[in-house]
């Protein structure tokens, strides 16, 4: 070993060297003289520990609170809805297919849509009825595989409907049980438009676990819908009965497109945030005269509400960091007065400003980094297991934590994000380190002859 090697082993490796290192070590450690000092050295670690694992948490709640509402959503409503301009919306068929035929667009749907008052024996609701086909709702995994009771067999031959597990449960209703359906849009008399009143049979009991749709979404077969909401041209509608009875399936399926309509189609892309350059395609692919709107201009309002709150929560939970760094800085004044002598001894001693200034920022960050990485595990712990610890709670407690009705989810979803995970150890950190400087400062402007004046 050569005698440069052996004096920078005996210095330390690094900027610091090992008589810092050990120094800024015996001042973290508790001493009964001492006591009060590392009791504030471990309340603003506490703190520190605290701030950063309730901001991991919020920040992954609110993430994962964002992704499940924009992926329910979407799993249910189109990247883009079209509806039609001016004419009858006959060939919505043909339409859909030329949405589907363009590229970045993973499939398309057509469907009826209007409101209804929904009456059991037990009780009664306002719902929004979507007709759609067996082949339509395959295209929608979230809505398909979501069927809790009864199934889609022969949907589109039954006059059946599918409802939310929240309606079902509010309306006392089971697997072919019957339902009323009440809309005053009904057959026009003298007297004016009678109420459309009709029954059906409840075919399936579906849960998607997002509270709008489980408790205000019914779904019919397209034709029914159509049937039922008077959405048919009614010039053509009346040679549509005396079809041959000799007709095929492909005739009347025909006959059946030329006469009925449809309210709108939508359209699923593989991007989610391309909708700004898809748009044009799909207007001049659809071969009629359509309107697109988009998902961000739908849900423009809430989303735009969940960013400024991210935003916000963040500015917020990060003054807990700042309010736990000021505190480094009250300890670490206290520590400098209390080492004073010391201070002075080290400077008899031939330690430099620098060095006596590392000492003291070694032991301000150390509090600053331990605090963050307890932070870091607890943070990211509750995270990953943020609906089992409410469910827990929740029991234990008999109170209902973020209600469903509020919060539209029926679980408490959260996702860690990695990114802002390393902005947050980075945020407190920086602070950690920042905190140590004025203290530091002070603690190298020490004069030995003042300190040890009156020693």
């Amino acid at each position: 070993m050569t005698s440069t090697e052996a004096a920078r082993r005996k210095k330390g490796s690094g900027p610091f060297s090992w008589f810092e290192w050990l120094l800024a070590g015996r001042y973290l450690r508790a001493r009964r003289r001492d006591a009060f000092v590392s009791v504030i050295a471990i309340l603003t670690m506490a703190g520190i520990t605290i701030g950063v694992a309730a901001l991991i948490v919020v920040m992954s709640v609110m993430n994962g609170f964002r992704e499940e509402l924009i992926t329910r959503t979407l799993g249910l409503n189109g990247h883009f809805t079209g509806f039609p301009v001016e004419q009858a919306f006959s060939d919505y068929n043909e339409v859909r297919d030329n949405l589907e035929s363009v590229e970045g667009v993973v499939s398309a749907v057509a469907f009826v849509e209007g409101q209804a008052l929904v009456t059991s024996q037990y009780g009664s609701s306002g719902v929004n009825i979507r007709g759609m086909s067996i082949d339509d709702i395959e295209k929608l995994p979230l809505l398909h595989s979501s069927v809790m009771y009864g199934g889609w067999e022969d949907w589109d031959d039954l006059e059946g409907v599918a409802v939310g597990s929240r309606l079902a449960a509010n309306l006392g209703l089971g697997i072919g049980d019957a339902i009323t359906l009440v809309t005053p849009n009904g057959p026009q008399t003298p007297f004016g438009s009678t109420p459309q009143i009709r029954s059906y049979p409840v075919n399936a009991i579906f849960d998607v676990g997002m509270v709008e749709f489980d408790s205000l979404f019914l779904y019919m077969p397209i034709r029914a819908a159509q049937d039922y909401f008077r959405l048919y041209q009614d010039q053509l509608r009346e040679g549509f009965g005396e079809l041959d009875l000799m007709a095929t399936d492909e005739e009347i399926d025909e006959a059946y497109e030329r006469v009925y309509t449809a309210t709108a189609v939508e359209v699923f892309l593989s991007n989610p945030d391309g909708t700004f350059a898809m748009q044009r395609s799909l207007e001049d692919a659809a071969g009629r005269p359509m309107v697109f709107t988009d998902w961000q201009t739908r849900n423009q309002t809430l989303f735009s509400a969940l960013q400024v709150e991210r935003v916000v929560m963040f500015t917020i939970l990060s003054m807990i960091i700042l309010v736990a760094a000021f505190n480094i800085i009250s300890s670490l004044i206290m520590l400098v007065k209390d080492k004073a002598s010391d201070i002075a001894v080290l400077r008899t001693m031939g330690a430099t400003r620098s060095s006596i200034m590392r000492v003291f920022c070694i032991t301000g960050t150390a509090i600053g980094f331990i605090g963050t990485v307890l932070g870091f595990v607890f943070g990211v712990l509750i995270a990953v297991n943020a609906e089992a610890i409410r469910s827990w709670v929740s029991s234990v407690l008999g109170v209902a934590l973020f209600p469903p009705e509020v919060f539209f989810l029926s679980e408490l979803p959260s996702r860690v994000d990695p990114l802002e995970v390393i902005v947050v150890l980075a945020v407190s950190l920086v602070l950690s380190f920042l905190a140590t400087l004025y203290p530091a400062w002070r603690a190298a402007q020490y004069d030995p002859v003042e300190a040890l004046r009156y020693e």
